[in-house]
């Protein structure tokens, strides 16, 4: 099946067959949304973003869709179809029967909302109060997909109410230590209770006839029950990695590239027991480099592990972000061709090549990776 030049098709099942039409996020109107309880757990407790809210600098705004522009002609200039989300005013507060917050957050990552599995695009629950809108940003698209596709099929998963109850008091404290953050996790105690169904759409990977969940701070148990639910011709696996404090979205801990190859994070290694199943099917699971970086760029959510957060066009081909040398160094030896892509400067709205994007069409069918289970 192929997409025609004015139609859509909607078809993705993995990660790496060839892409062939994405969305790619915008900055524009990106803002630090306020305190929240989801929000504080995520933001290192020396951040320079604790106590910051507004809408960020109109520089930075300006050199993040300067890249994320950029990125997506590179895209286009081989052969791929990209499409742009709408950006709401980011600015208005979100209220419901249940919260309120004063401001939002932005669209640079769609893939965190989207999760493209077969013809079905979902939009997730969400299980921060200020992205609760966000799916708004993308139903222009939606809805020109489900009028071009005649298969195409437009989910929304239940909206949580994300009341309080959602969330653990545990986890207000400013100075919990990165130390009680690392056993915490380790006992899968996060910040998200069993309230209702949560997930992010960033904590799904994507192999054919299995989706790999992680449990951590923006998906809970429920949320993997509520996929598995849903999802009823596939196998869906709860993952988690104890030596993350923050774990949030599994994008920059365990990347696939090709079929048989995966990425780890070495400080975020897949437990033992949750191995079996690549080990039973002759899945290698390689330590990822190291990032080129320290710390990461300013105002930024994310850990420097976005070096590993890298966007496959196809089963030899993936693109890097430009700075991250040694990545690149691994990927080439590992047999990939590498694309240079001058993302980080974007980092901060979102996170890196994989989070800017979200899948629309790969060429490829759907297959079982995972035959002896």
């Amino acid at each position: 099946m192929a997409e025609s030049e004015s139609g859509t098709i909607v078809n993705s099942w993995n990660e790496w067959d060839p892409l062939k039409h994405v969305i790619v996020g915008v900055a524009t109107d990106c803002h630090i949304p306020p305190p929240e309880p989801a929000l504080d757990a995520k933001v290192p407790e020396d951040s320079d973003m604790r106590g910051q809210w507004g809408k960020r600098p109109q520089d930075t705004i300006d050199r993040g869709n300067e890249l994320l522009d950029n990125f997506a002609d590179l895209l286009r200039k081989r052969g791929i179809r990209v499409d742009r989300p709408t950006p709401v005013d980011f600015s208005k507060p979100v209220t419901t029967p249940d919260f309120h917050t004063d401001s939002q957050f932005g669209c640079m990552p769609p893939r965190d909302v989207l999760l493209t599995v077969g013809n079905e695009m979902l939009e997730a629950t969400m299980s921060y109060r200020c992205r609760w809108f966000e799916y708004l940003c993308y139903r222009p698209l939606l809805q020109l997909y489900f009028e071009e596709d005649p298969n195409f099929r437009h989910e929304a998963a239940p909206k949580p109410r994300l009341t309080d109850s959602d969330y653990r008091a545990d986890y207000l404290s400013e100075k919990i230590g990165v130390q009680q953050r690392l056993k915490w996790a380790e006992e899968k105690f996060f910040v998200t209770t069993e309230e209702e169904p949560l997930f992010d759409a960033a904590d799904v990977l994507r192999f054919g006839r299995d989706l790999v969940v992680q449990h951590g701070f923006t998906t809970n148990l429920k949320g993997i029950e509520w996929l598995r639910r849903h999802f009823t011709d596939h196998r869906v696996h709860a993952v988690n990695f104890p030596g993350d404090p923050y774990p949030i979205h599994i994008d920059a801990t365990f990347t696939p590239i090709r079929p048989g190859l995966i990425l780890n994070n070495p400080q975020r290694r897949l437990p033992e027991a949750q191995r079996t199943m690549f080990e039973k099917n002759g899945w290698e699971i390689v330590d990822a480099a190291q990032p080129s970086h320290n710390s990461p760029p300013p105002l930024c959510y994310s850990s420097t592990w976005l070096s590993m957060n890298v966007l496959v066009l196809d089963p030899k081909t993936v693109c890097v972000e430009k700075s991250e040398v040694w990545q690149a160094e691994q990927l080439d030896k590992l047999g990939q061709e590498v694309i240079p892509v001058d993302l980080r400067d974007a980092y901060a709205f979102g996170g890196g090549l994989h989070c800017c994007t979200a899948d629309v069409y790969r060429e490829g069918t759907l297959e079982d990776y995972f035959p002896n289970q």
